[in-house]
């Protein structure tokens, strides 16, 4: 075997110090669950609701008050996913070397100052570049807040640590599904766009104040679950073949299926976030307050099915097989979908709740993946690299999606491109090999949460 692939096991040693930690330094450990989840969750949660606004305005007449052409109001929400694609690996390079918590400060000022924006431009090509610089803004926040849960929790935590920060996507859609359409409904699609886009503004303030790089720096935690906990961290690099250089890892086989895999993923994902409104509206001839609530079903199905995957997979240590069999299913229901749309909105949308459930369900444990496979020196731009494979996925679904309903009149075509897509990912997840270091890492699984 090649001396890069070769896997060092832990001592016996190493394991009964990581089982020695008493009551105290347990209990200081668990703080991590209040202190830095809550912020990364509320965080992702403005970040989506900054990104996802824009299919309610597009439902709301977005494209006749601006008088521009459905093509082009699918472009303006495709445009975000072009900015959001080019910037993600600088980016995590920049968190990496230098400060994932400032980044993600900065971040928060600008892409919230840039969404207010949204609801005051009036100019086609003007609203086309606030769209571009949005992407490219929180296109720093997901990859830099990634590399934060690695270097805070460790692999039998990793799961779940992921969970809640992506929940931040499906619990902000269900309340903003609850919510924006009466707001559009009172104050007008531009209005919403500009209250929802403050508090992003003064939440930076907050961030900053409590989210730190590394354990090290932070205060609300022992001097001896600090250490603790970085030499927990240290022992599970052991069991990862070593990388030397970013560019190697950019280019290795099972990054790039994973990159294929979840730009296929998002391709599904992004087309069904940003056109469920109206498709739910065309469907059901009800008003936006109404639309707003059907819309918010799929969503309260994937909030219960994260939480129960990612326990599950910390539970088990399973990743790749807790990921593709949701995705096969959800891209078969949204199949359904296709086929009844026309038939009977019911049963059609009771696959939407299916699918939209599905499609969610299992990024915990895929996000899970690859600090088990490769170091953490090139941890934040392997998943820099495969988040924004996704981005460039949900520019193809959440333009086509659009150009297809655009062109056809309907959206049985949008369904059938989402619903081979999710299928086409869980395909070729089943074709990434194991690991070097799974059998290893089964000696690694303390539980301090």
């Amino acid at each position: 075997m090649n001396s890069r692939m070769q896997v060092t096991k832990v001592p016996p040693a190493a394991n009964d110090r990581i089982e020695a930690a008493d009551g105290y330094t347990t209990a200081s450990l668990r703080k991590r669950w209040l202190y830095l989840l809550p912020a990364v969750f509320v965080t992702y949660s403005l970040a989506y609701l900054d990104r996802a606004n824009y299919g309610f305005g597009a439902a709301a007449g977005l494209a006749t008050t601006l008088h521009i052409t459905d093509k082009q109001a699918s472009l303006l929400g495709s445009l975000f996913f072009l900015g959001y694609f080019a910037f993600q690996v600088p980016g995590a390079s920049f968190a990496r070397k230098r400060s994932a918590s400032r980044l993600v400060f900065f971040a928060l000022i600008v892409w919230g100052s840039l969404a207010a924006l949204t609801g005051v431009v009036r100019t086609f090509w003007l609203l086309a570049l606030v769209r571009l610089l949005l992407g490219i803004a929180e296109s720093l926040i997901f990859p830099a807040m990634l590399l934060l849960l690695t270097r805070w929790f460790t692999r039998a935590e990793r799961s779940r640590a992921n969970s809640i920060l992506i929940l931040g996507n499906p619990v902000t859609v269900l309340w903003m599904s609850a919510i924006t359409g009466y707001l559009i409904q009172g104050f007008g699609w531009q209005k919403t766009f500009i209250i929802e886009g403050v508090p992003s503004i003064l939440w930076a303030v907050v961030w900053i104040l409590f989210v730190k790089d590394k354990p090290s720096e932070a205060r609300w935690m022992t001097p001896g679950a600090k250490e603790f906990l970085e030499r927990q961290l240290a022992q599970e690099q052991l069991t990862v073949a070593p990388v030397p250089a970013v560019r190697i890892a950019l280019l290795r086989s099972d990054v790039l299926l994973l990159s294929a895999q979840y730009f296929f993923w998002s391709l599904g994902v992004y087309g069904f976030v940003l056109w469920l409104p109206t498709i739910v509206r065309q469907g059901s001839a009800f008003a936006m307050g109404k639309t707003g609530l059907l819309s918010a079903l799929p969503y309260l199905a994937a909030i219960i099915l994260m939480l129960l995957v990612s326990q599950i997979s910390d539970k088990t240590l399973k990743r790749q097989s807790l990921v593709w069999p949701f995705l096969l299913i959800s891209g078969i229901a949204l199949l359904g979908s296709f086929l009844f749309a026309q038939k009977s909105f019911t049963i059609a949308f009771i696959c939407l709740i299916v699918g939209g459930g599905c499609m969610y369900a299992p990024y915990g444990p895929f996000f899970a993946i690859v600090p088990e496979r490769v170091p953490r020196n090139v941890t934040a731009e392997v998943l820099a690299l495969i988040n924004s494979c996704g981005a460039l996925g949900g520019f193809f679904g959440s333009y086509f999606v659009g150009f297809l309903q655009a062109v056809t009149g309907n959206s049985r075509a949008g369904y059938l491109l989402m619903a081979l897509s999710l299928v086409f990912s869980a395909v070729l997840l089943l074709c990434l090999r194991p690991a070097p270091s799974v059998s290893t890492l089964q000696h690694v699984r303390p539980e301090i949460s």
